[in-house]
């Protein structure tokens, strides 16, 4: 194991993970604009933030690492929600507990109101991991399985609704599309039934996009996805996997069952776009 399989928890940890993720959603975003050019996505970068559009609504319009990589000024903010204004979009930042108190300071005295948490996981990555007994087996979906791929990974959302399933099936196909993403798909028979994806950054991997069929659960195929996905980040150099959860969900639960461990908080701000 290495040296740097149980990192310091402070604010250089928090830029490489928050980084991690800033640059998985910059991949989608240019994947979107790519894929379907009419949605307008694109993005930037203000003194180290990462301001991403991808549409009206989409989750994935927010900024991330805002006041970890500098000092973040009045006018700063400006540039950012002129940004996200001229697209009709209210602006979202994505704000870890280790940003400094005075950044977090003007988030208020400019209007924004907390929307939503999430925790952030770690645990080191090793190449026993994918090591998995039972009838489910692993595989990396080729190129050309995306539309697959996101299929399989739709189905696992569909008791939610017909609405919430058409809406990951479209996320997943550019998903499947954008650089640095590779998809798993866990079948039994070679038939699947279960899907997840993982993002190389740096030495940082991303989980994300675990889902299994209704019919398919407790079988053992996340897992599976896991163990591989810790395996193949491992066998690519990279030291972490990161996963983000809801605080204190089942996902959360889950995650620190399978030895990952909660870093830091982190809370989604919103200042609408008819804000004063």
């Amino acid at each position: 194991m290495s040296a740097d399989a149980n990192p310091a928890i402070d604010v250089t940890l928090a830029r490489r993970l928050e980084r991690a993720e800033g640059e998985a959603n910059v991949a989608f975003v240019n994947a979107r604009a790519i894929v379907e050019p009419s949605v307008g996505a694109t993005w930037m970068d203000v003194a180290g933030v990462y301001a991403m559009f991808d549409g009206v609504g989409s989750p994935l319009t927010q900024t991330f690492g805002l006041g970890l990589f500098g000092p973040f000024a009045e006018h700063q903010f400006d540039a950012i929600e002129a940004f996200f204004a001229a697209r009709g979009s209210s602006t979202f930042h994505e704000v870890s507990s280790f940003t400094p108190e005075a950044t977090a300071g003007l988030l208020l005295r400019r209007g924004y109101v907390p929307v939503e948490e999430s925790t952030v996981l770690i645990r080191a990555t090793t190449l026993d991991a994918g090591a998995h007994s039972g009838e489910v087996t692993v595989r990396r979906a080729g190129e050309s399985e995306g539309e697959q791929w996101a299929h399989v990974s739709a189905q696992g959302w569909g008791g939610e609704s017909a609405d919430v399933a058409a809406f990951v099936e479209q996320l997943g196909r550019i998903s499947a599309r954008a650089h640095g993403v590779q998809c798993f798909l866990a079948e039994v028979d070679n038939v699947p039934i279960a899907a997840a994806a993982l993002y190389m950054s740096g030495d940082v991997a991303l989980l994300a996009g675990a889902s299994t069929i209704p019919s398919a659960r407790r079988r053992g195929a996340q897992n599976a996805l896991l163990m591989t996905r810790l395996a193949f980040a491992a066998s690519h150099g990279l030291a972490l996997a990161m996963i983000v959860t809801q605080p204190a969900s089942a996902s959360q639960r889950n995650a620190e069952r399978q030895g990952f461990r909660p870093v830091y908080s982190r809370t989604k701000w919103e200042r609408r776009l008819d804000a004063p």
